[in-house]
């Protein structure tokens, strides 16, 4: 069956519509899914998720979009998904305020593997919110 023109875009506002609905867990494992970000004047709503550069963020505040405004460098505007696949435990990275880690997440920092013990953990692994795994 060959679809239309017109019947792929209503398609693929149905699939980003519904990608957006997506747990951050389950969205990490199909980025592709989402619209990529765009700096020529689109508005955006805060919590969606844009792909940019290989990289999945969740719009922080409403905003239309500007091409000085990427997710790279208008931290204020985006936030790095950083909830990992369960089957895959990260290398720490450094949150920010607006991407934390949550409790259960679990990171490989410094040789070890930690699982954070509270939510919205922005601390490195050792300083605080942290248990080293030792299964």
């Amino acid at each position: 069956m060959t679809i239309t023109k017109e019947q792929a875009r209503i398609y693929r506002a149905a699939i980003l519509k519904a990608a957006q609905s997506l747990s951050d867990e389950d969205a990490l494992t199909a980025p592709m899914l989402f619209e990529r970000w765009d700096g020529n004047g689109i508005s955006y709503s805060a919590g969606t998720r844009l792909y940019h550069d290989g990289v999945l963020y969740k719009v922080l505040q409403d905003h239309t979009s500007q091409n000085s405004w990427n997710p790279l460098d208008a931290p204020s505007l985006f936030a790095k998904v950083l909830i990992p696949d369960p089957q895959v435990i990260p290398d720490w990275e450094q949150p920010e305020s607006t991407n934390p880690y949550m409790k259960d997440d679990k990171v490989k920092h410094n040789g070890k593997t930690w699982i954070s013990i509270i939510d919205n953990n922005v601390w490195e692994p050792g300083v605080y919110g942290w248990e080293e795994v030792t299964e």
